[in-house]
């Protein structure tokens, strides 16, 4: 049986359903399981049952410090390799990610994966088209970013999401593999255009204030990492493309521009708010 974690996550529900829709046998786990799904909580690694699991997909538990973050991925492979599972997927961080203020608990875990004994695939993945788009600043009919003239490799979710179906649905031939899925070089400018607003820059520092003062219900390692993104597509360090994500998928990504476009679009506020 395939197992995929956080399945209540965007990527891990993504996931999970792609598996589905290739009619592949496959459950989810989550600290707070639905129906059919199991328990697993990596803060608790008493609840870590994997057993009669044949592949597992590791979607990377986020949004912690470092130190806590690579503390559950060692708790899920602890569990992983004294279960027997057979083969280990990590949904991991663009190569060109190296600089992110996120990076770090990625390569860590790449380490523990690759030390466990376990056959592994690692996923690099690149940053999310929803998630540029959605980085977008509504104000006064137009948007603003601390993006500049920076493009970035945007991938959409629901490819990277088939991407580790096709992976962890037949896992042998791609033992021992890092792929780099990325997208097509979108810029928000891009965006803008598509919305038919102007696009107007704004400067780090700026941005970063705004992050820190204006912006309600961040954690205090999120500023850094939001920030780290904007510098990295600004100044040109995530606008590389690779053939990975095509080659497994077996067509042409989806467009990133019209997905990030949605995720914009979606963002902005009713007229008279």
């Amino acid at each position: 049986m395939i197992l995929v974690t956080g399945a209540n996550g965007n990527l891990g529900a993504a996931a999970l359903a792609a598996l589905h829709a290739r009619g592949t046998v496959a459950a989810g786990g989550s600290r707070t399981p639905g129906e059919g799904m199991r328990r697993l909580d990596f803060d608790d690694p008493s609840s870590l049952d994997l057993a009669g699991v044949s592949t597992l997909v590791l979607v990377s538990a986020g949004y912690a410090e470092d130190d806590r973050v690579v503390a559950r991925h060692a708790a899920a492979l602890d569990a992983a390799v004294r279960d027997g599972v057979g083969h280990v997927v990590y949904t991991s961080l663009t190569t060109a990610g190296d600089h992110l203020g996120f990076a770090l608990a990625h390569r860590a875990t790449e380490r523990l994966v690759r030390a466990s004994g376990l056959p592994w695939t690692i996923l690099r993945n690149g940053l999310y088209a929803e998630l540029f788009g959605g980085l977008l600043m509504w104000a006064g009919g137009d948007v603003e970013s601390a993006f500049g003239d920076g493009a970035l490799a945007a991938v959409s979710r629901a490819d990277l999401a088939e991407a580790a179906a096709v992976v962890a649905s037949d896992p042998a031939p791609h033992g021992g593999r890092v792929y780099d899925l990325v997208g097509t070089p979108i810029t928000a400018g891009q965006v803008a255009d598509e919305l038919g607003v102007a696009h107007r820059a704004i400067g780090l520092g700026e941005y970063r204030r705004r992050l820190l003062h204006e912006t309600p219900g961040l954690l205090p390692f999120q500023p850094p990492m939001l920030a780290s993104i904007a510098t990295g597509i600004r100044h040109g360090f995530l606008d590389g493309t690779a053939p990975d994500l095509t080659d497994l998928l077996g067509r042409a990504a989806r467009a990133p521009l019209a997905t990030a476009v949605a995720a914009a679009s979606a963002a902005r506020p009713e007229a008279g708010d």
